[in-house]
């Protein structure tokens, strides 16, 4: 099954990071973003990856150009430029890598994959940016058990904010960013299938609007709702908090 990961955005609220690198390859930890959620995926068996190209798209391209290599222990003969290869990288991941355009909205992103992904079945798909500890096989399973087009996973992220009840103007109880403290939003992590492209159009559509706001009105739309752990890094206060869950070794999304 393939697994398509968004991967073209400027992602400007990180704009300290990303001026010289994509999104998907700012590091948690010693490893990219992209690459902790691809591990996720690969814990439950999906091997198969589409990423959909676009801001330094030629950075991530390198990045697998060079992966097999870098992960690996070899030794060079400098005489021929012959490589033997001591232990090899161990990831089984087949990686496709599509430049979707510099300026493509997600909905025109997932478009452009049309012609790799329409015949070959239900695909999941996510943005390049979040993790979770979401059970992946049982998001599957559950939308296969209802039979729709199209299955989003739905988050109740940490508030921002301490939350404070009254009675009065006295302070009854004081939290301090509750896990739940906010309602349910998109958290990515779908399930699709191909039909889901006839609700799409031209590179300027947003996935987030039309596309799931016709599939909901059709009722081809069901969440599925996580409870536990989920994650974006959409600003450097975002990345911190995951670098320190990292490497204090409370990664939660760390399943494999």
């Amino acid at each position: 099954m393939n697994v398509v990961i968004l991967c073209g955005g400027l992602g400007s609220r990180l704009s300290e990071e990303t001026v010289i690198k994509p999104k998907p390859l700012v590091t948690v930890g010693d490893y990219p973003i992209l690459w902790h959620i691809m591990n996720v995926y690969s814990h439950y068996g999906f091997n198969e990856f589409c990423l959909a190209l676009g801001y330094r798209g030629n950075d991530i391209k390198k990045y697998f150009l060079d992966y097999y290599t870098l992960a690996s222990d070899y030794r060079i003969d400098l005489s021929t430029g012959d490589v033997e290869y001591i232990q090899k990288c161990q990831k089984d991941w087949g990686v496709s890598l599509v430049d979707t355009g510099l300026d493509t909205m997600t909905g025109g992103r997932l478009g452009r994959l049309k012609s790799l992904l329409k015949d070959k079945g239900t695909f999941m798909l996510t943005y390049g940016d979040g993790v979770s500890d979401v059970n992946l096989k049982a998001l599957l399973e559950f939308h296969r058990s209802h039979g729709k087009l199209a299955t989003v996973t739905a988050v109740r992220p940490s508030a921002r904010f301490g939350g404070m009840l009254f009675d009065g103007d006295a302070v009854t109880r004081f939290t301090e960013k509750p896990q739940t403290g906010e309602g349910w939003i998109n958290g990515g992590f779908f399930v699709f299938e191909p039909e889901v492209f006839d609700y799409l159009s031209g590179d300027e559509t947003i996935l987030e609007r039309e596309p799931l706001e016709k599939l909901a009105q059709d009722d081809q739309l069901r969440a599925y709702k996580h409870d536990g752990f989920w994650q974006c890094m959409d600003t450097v206060r975002d990345r911190e908090l995951l670098e320190d869950l990292w490497n204090g070794g409370n990664s939660p999304w760390k399943v494999w």
